[in-house]
Parts: structure tokens; C-alpha cells; sequence
């Protein structure tokens, strides 16, 4: 698969039934790292939910939300969010995940390489970071593929699904270092 398969799409097109699917389909592969998002659309009627916090969230610059779709069927196969923005520091997060059936084939650099576009050219932000379960080693290659630093890692600060405390890696990258990809 090519980038040529998949497009972005936004918040404002994506419906909480697909996304329910998205996550259903998807739950034994995020269940550790996304335990949240998981909880929060465990049903059509919490997606539906989950959908309009978020869609309000964006309308009040909170966060922002970004979907592949696979371009043949127009599935949804991942997503990926800028939250946690602090406009005093000019900070933000990224979080992300890729449907299971499409990992290991650039999709999430891709979105991670726009979203990093997005985040410093338009929200103007000084720096973006990404917070991962110290397990989840695709996403740590994700952060260090696109030139984020270790910063650290926090100890017992993330639950996962199972109600387990777990190390979190802390990557950042400031816009002094964005190097465009």
C-alpha cells in the first residue's frame, strides 16, 4: 500500500458508527494503549459521544482530530489527535493509532509528519509532544523517526487497559528542531 491508498480526513465527515467500528475492530490491538478513548466508545451510543466532545473540543481549540481513511472502501483505519495544548507554553500532544491491518506501512508517519505541519505552522506551538507507554515500541520509533527527543520517563504514570500502572516515555520536539518531512 501507497500513500496513494489512503487520504485525511477531519472530524466534521467522520460518523460515530464508523468510528465505533474503527475501535471495535481494533480493541485487542489499543486495548493497553488507549484505554481511554476505548471506554469512551464502547458502544455506538458512547462513540456518538466521543464524536461530539470532540467536535466541540476542535470548535473551541482544545484539540484537533485527523482520520485515515482507506481510499477504495473509505473505511476509517486510524486516527490521530493533537490534545493536551497549553497556548500559554505553545505546547501540545500527539495520539495515535493505526487499524492493525495497516501497520508498518507509512500511514501513521505520514499523519504524524502532517499533524507535526499542522501543529507548528498553523497553532503556531513551540513544541509537540509525545507521551507512550513504555511497551508500545512502534510508537517510540514513530517519535524518533521524526526527530523527537527522550526527554524522559515518567514512572507509574500511565493506567493501561488492564488497570496497570506503567512507565510512560515523554518525546519532544520543539520547532527549533522540526525538521520537515
Amino acid at each position: 500500500m501507497s500513500f496513494t491508498d489512503w487520504k485525511t480526513d477531519r472530524i466534521e465527515n467522520i460518523l460515530p458508527e464508523e468510528f465505533y467500528k474503527l475501535i471495535d475492530k481494533n480493541r485487542n490491538h489499543i486495548g493497553k494503549t488507549f484505554p481511554v478513548t476505548l471506554a469512551n466508545s464502547d458502544s455506538q451510543e458512547n462513540a456518538e459521544n466521543f464524536i461530539a466532545v470532540s467536535k466541540d473540543k476542535e470548535r473551541n481549540s482544545e484539540g484537533y482530530y485527523f482520520y485515515a481513511r482507506e481510499s477504495t472502501t473509505n473505511n476509517l483505519i486510524g486516527y490521530l489527535c493533537v490534545k493536551t495544548i497549553d497556548y500559554r507554553i505553545s505546547k501540545c500532544e500527539l495520539g495515535y493509532f493505526i487499524d492493525e491491518d495497516y501497520q508498518g506501512k507509512g500511514i501513521t508517519s505520514k499523519m504524524v509528519s502532517d499533524a507535526l505541519e499542522f501543529c507548528f505552522n498553523e497553532l503556531l506551538m513551540n513544541k509537540v509532544f509525545i507521551c507512550t507507554s513504555e511497551v508500545n515500541l512502534a510508537s517510540q520509533r514513530i517519535a524518533l523517526k521524526h526527530h523527537f527527543k527522550q526527554e524522559g520517563i515518567l514512572r507509574d504514570e500511565f493506567r493501561n487497559g488492564d488497570g496497570e500502572l506503567q512507565n510512560s516515555v515523554y518525546f519532544g520536539l520543539l520547532k527549533s528542531e522540526y525538521i520537515k518531512s
